[in-house]
This record gives C-alpha cells, sequence and structure tokens, in this order.
C-alpha cells in the first residue's frame, strides 16, 4: 500500500481543539473532480480507511479523512460530543484548508451519525451524503436499538455509564474492541492481529476510550436535536446512499429510517456484497464502487 502522497497533520478547529487528519491528493493530471470527506466510527480512527483513500485518489479526487474530536490523534476535551459540535469540527477544518466549494460526505457508525447531522445543519457544504451502518439519533431504528434490540446493542447503554464503563474496560481495551470486531464481521480476515493492534493502541491512549463514551452519552441529546431540526427546516433532500454490509443487521432498518428524515426519493439503500459492519475494511473494492457511483450520480 503506497502511503507516500498521504500528509498527516492537524488543524486548531477552535481554542484548544485540534482535528488530526489525513489529506491525499487526487492521483490524476490536472485539476481534481472535488472533495471527499471520510468520517470513521468506533472503535477505530481514520485508520479504518486504509484501503480506500488511494483508490478514491485515483478516481481523481482530494481525499481528507479526519479523527473525530476525542479519536486517534485528535485532541480528548473534556465536551463537546454531540454529533452537531463534531460536524461542526469538521466544517471548521474544511475551512482551515480552505476547501469552500461543497464536498462529498462519507460516514460509518458514529461518523455515519456526524456526516448525516453536516448535511443536515451545514447544507451548503455537503455535495453528496454516504452514511450507515449507525441507528440515526431520533429516527425509530435508534429507540428500537436501544429497546428491542438491546442486547445486541448494550454497548449504546453500558457506555452512558461512563464512569462504571471506564473502570471495567481500563486495562481490558483489547478484549473490548476485539468483542466488537469478531460479532460484526462477516470477513473474518479483514480486521488482521497488526490492525487490531492499532486501534487497541489508539484506544489505551489517556482519554480516548472517555471520549469514546461520551459520543454516547450524547445520543439522547443528539436525538433531541435531530427532531428540532427536522421540525424546523424539514427532511433532507441532499443525494444520498445509506450503506450497508449486506450481512449487516443494520441493512433492515435502512428504509424505514431514512424514509423518515429524507425527502421521498432523495436517499438510496445500498448494500455492499460479502461484507457485514466494516464495509471499507471487509469490502474496499465494493466500498468504492458504491461510494463513486453516487458521487458521479450527485456531479452529474
Amino acid at each position: 500500500m503506497d502511503y507516500r502522497t498521504w500528509s498527516h497533520r492537524t488543524v486548531e478547529v477552535e481554542p484548544s481543539i485540534r482535528i488530526a487528519y489525513i489529506d491525499c491528493p487526487s492521483k490524476i493530471k490536472g485539476p481534481d473532480k472535488g472533495v471527499i470527506l471520510l468520517i470513521h466510527g468506533f472503535p477505530q480512527t481514520s485508520y479504518q480507511f486504509r484501503h480506500v483513500i488511494n483508490p478514491l485518489a485515483e478516481a481523481g479526487y482530494r481525499v481528507i479523512a479526519p479523527d473525530y474530536r476525542g479519536a486517534g490523534a485528535s485532541s480528548k476535551p473534556a465536551a463537546g460530543f454531540t454529533k452537531s459540535v463534531m460536524a461542526r469540527d469538521l466544517v471548521h477544518l474544511l475551512d482551515a484548508l480552505e476547501i469552500r466549494q461543497p464536498v462529498h460526505v462519507i460516514g460509518h457508525d458514529i461518523g455515519g451519525m456526524i456526516a448525516f447531522t453536516m448535511a443536515a445543519q451545514h447544507p451548503s457544504r455537503v455535495a453528496s451524503l454516504n452514511w450507515g451502518e449507525c441507528p440515526l439519533p431520533g429516527t425509530s431504528a435508534y429507540v428500537e436499538d436501544r429497546t428491542t434490540h438491546a442486547v445486541q446493542q448494550f454497548h449504546c447503554i453500558f457506555h452512558c455509564v461512563s464512569d462504571l464503563a471506564l473502570a471495567l474496560v481500563a486495562g481490558r481495551e483489547r478484549i473490548y474492541l476485539s468483542h466488537f470486531f469478531q460479532k460484526l464481521a462477516h470477513n473474518t480476515a479483514a480486521i488482521k492481529n497488526e490492525d487490531l493492534d492499532h486501534y487497541v493502541e489508539c484506544y489505551e491512549q489517556p482519554g480516548s476510550m472517555r471520549c469514546a463514551f461520551e459520543t454516547y452519552r450524547m445520543f439522547e441529546q443528539d436525538a433531541s436535536e435531530c427532531k428540532e431540526w427536522m421540525a424546523s427546516h424539514g427532511k433532507l433532500s441532499v443525494p444520498s446512499v445509506c450503506l450497508s454490509g449486506d450481512k449487516s443487521r443494520h441493512l433492515e432498518a435502512a428504509g424505514k429510517m431514512t424514509a423518515e428524515v429524507y425527502e421521498e426519493g432523495s436517499c438510496e439503500i445500498v448494500a455492499v456484497p460479502d461484507a457485514s459492519h466494516w464495509i471499507a475494511e471487509e469490502n474496499p473494492e465494493g466500498f468504492v464502487r458504491e461510494a463513486l457511483k453516487l458521487i458521479e450520480r450527485a456531479t452529474g
């Protein structure tokens, strides 16, 4: 894998809040076709996109992959983990990079919630939206994950009891993270030992797991904000796909969930074959193919 064209940098998006990011330029001659913003999920970092950054750049796009607030090499603040604040961080990142044109936003898991919020609250900055593998707070899928599917999705409640959760997970980060990668993968070879090592090292950093749990503890506030925003501004109409692995449990809920927050015909449900939750790692070729389909459709 050729990382030679990747820049690893940080930007202060507000006082004392630094966002780390990968910046990979387009690999075609002449001007790029646009910018793709990749937003990771839990328990991951921008590293989850290691297999797809170069193919997207080879298709003609500049690719920006940040570690969101609290993850990876980014700052670990005490607060600011509503998805509206985390989306604003990324808008400020684009501003700092002098990227003014609307970008193609791709978000997975927690990153999917951030991506959706960015499109809703900053629509002039988003050209297309590709998100999924998450129960969006404020929708029926979110409620069902905390009730009907509470055992499968136990962590959505467990993480909200943050002091206890931290005490129980501290020193056992590898066991805890391995649980999710093993439980939610279809292609079990996708997350290799060295990949798990990377994620564990990131989440063993002081403050990392606390920040991760805070992103979950804010779900109820996120749900209230989403409902209020929809009531005031209406459903989204940005060209979108809700992306799942064809073996993922989230696929079943995607249609109903998106119907609650999108104007009719604005969002397509897409399943990437031979993948479950970790799409960009389980089937990177399928991930890139579907990402580019949406982008090309949105840009005509």
